[in-house]
């Protein structure tokens, strides 16, 4: 099993190979970095965001005619959200096998705060991880520094570990019937 990560034009600017790297790492399963093979769609003006299913339905379609059997995670640039929702910061279709985060709510300067490529980089990484989980099977998590845990703030997202809680960890050393150690936490 691998996993492609996509870079839609705009989402990160030098930060790709380094946050790749960090979830390859933290899930223990091999990462091809690619350029965006999509045309992102979705997009609605109203809201200057754009729909994450409709994203994820683009990558179904993308899978399906080019036959890819890998996991794929599409880090957009544009804020994401699905209905009945503000936005979101990411979300995951396991049946499909794809995931879609955006970088528009983890940079500091959505906020009006300093920009940080350092903590864009540990945001994009523990939120890609989180949905790549979902991939693989994994739900949510009630440990809020579980990686797996559904941040609905900035802040809750800045609290988790990039590191699975010892439950989350076991269930994916389950489903993907290995032996794993976990991987120590860097940021604390």
């Amino acid at each position: 099993m691998r996993i492609k990560i996509f870079w839609d034009s705009g989402a990160l600017s030098g930060l790709e190979a380094p946050a790749s790297r960090a979830i390859g790492s933290i899930l223990g399963i091999p990462v091809d970095l690619e350029e965006n093979g999509i045309l992102v769609t979705g997009y609605d003006r109203r809201r200057n965001q754009s729909d994450a299913q409709k994203i994820l339905a683009r990558l179904q379609l993308y899978k399906k005619k080019q036959r890819v059997t890998d996991l794929i995670l599409l880090v957009a640039k544009n804020d994401l959200f699905v209905k009945g929702s503000d936005f979101v910061f990411g979300l995951a279709r396991e049946p499909v096998g794809a995931a879609v985060i955006s970088t528009a709510r983890l940079k500091n300067e959505f906020y009006g705060r300093e920009g940080n490529d350092d903590l864009l980089v540990s945001r994009v990484v523990t939120e890609g991880t989180h949905e790549l989980g979902h991939l693989l099977g994994l739900d949510h998590c009630s440990d809020s520094q579980c990686i797996m845990f559904p941040p609905e703030t900035l802040d809750q997202l800045d609290g988790k570990k990039k590191a699975f809680c010892p439950v989350c960890l076991g269930l994916l050393t389950a489903l993907l019937g290995t032996t794993r150690e976990p991987v120590p936490d860097s940021s604390t």
